[in-house]
């Protein structure tokens, strides 16, 4: 009766500060200084005609590459937890076969699945996207992978090494920001082309292809290692 009670006080109070703030929420009339500058310069400074994605990649690209170091510790914790109770793929074998639909439809949208991710890293810069969605796109398809064959297995050392390299290759560009441009991962280091085409943006695609990459490993890494661990 007290745990329920002290419960209902903490969503009452959690209630009302949210109420609070929502009555007195009031939106800007117009944008602060940091927020007119990005919105006039971005496109004509970076080359990059999604405003979102040049701050996210350089304005604040430390945040971003902490961002994705996070995502790293938390596929290695995940992975070395569950190393502790997995199984042998030979034990597992009275797992309940899938149904014949799933199996043949996952042959079929899988690819286009990890296609459609990398299409959305590669065209980070020109459209809505980038290289956390692209990477989640790409695991979703190795996860439908896994329900059509709960006994597949992929190599945790091939997707460690792309994570590996991914990660490598983004602080190398990063680094090469810092000595060719105006600082780290500044992607001027590469021409910035024509607004609007696909080579365009400097280095931002090549930046956001190696951040799909590295977050879709990470996440397969992850789900590899849950349909690999079996409750005894």
């Amino acid at each position: 009766m007290i745990k329920r009670f002290i419960a209902l006080v903490l969503l009452l109070t959690i209630g009302a500060i949210f109420a609070v703030l929502l009555l007195g929420y009031e939106p800007d009339a117009e944008l602060n200084t940091t927020a007119r500058y990005y919105a006039d310069h971005t496109a004509q400074d970076i080359g990059s005609a999604n405003i979102v994605t040049a701050i996210v990649v350089t304005y604040r690209g430390l945040d971003t590459l902490g961002e994705v170091t996070v995502l790293f510790l938390a596929a290695a914790i995940v992975g070395l937890v569950l190393s502790q109770g997995r199984q042998a793929a030979a034990t597992r074998r009275g797992l309940t076969p899938v149904g014949e639909l799933l199996t043949t439809g996952s042959r079929f949208l899988a690819p286009l699945i990890m296609l459609l991710g990398v299409y959305i890293f590669v065209n980070g810069h020109l459209t809505p996207g980038g290289g956390f969605q692209g990477g989640a796109v790409i695991a979703s398809g190795m996860l439908l992978l896994l329900l059509a064959d709960p006994l597949k297995h992929f190599s945790h050392g091939l997707i460690s090494t792309l994570e590996s390299l991914s990660g490598l290759l983004y602080v190398a560009i990063g680094l090469l920001g810092l000595f060719l441009a105006g600082g780290f991962l500044d992607n001027r280091f590469l021409p910035t082309g024509e607004l609007g085409a696909l080579a365009s943006a400097g280095a931002i695609p090549l930046i956001y292809s190696l951040i799909g990459l590295k977050v879709g490993a990470e996440f397969s890494s992850m789900l590899a290692s849950l349909t690999e661990t079996e409750e005894l």
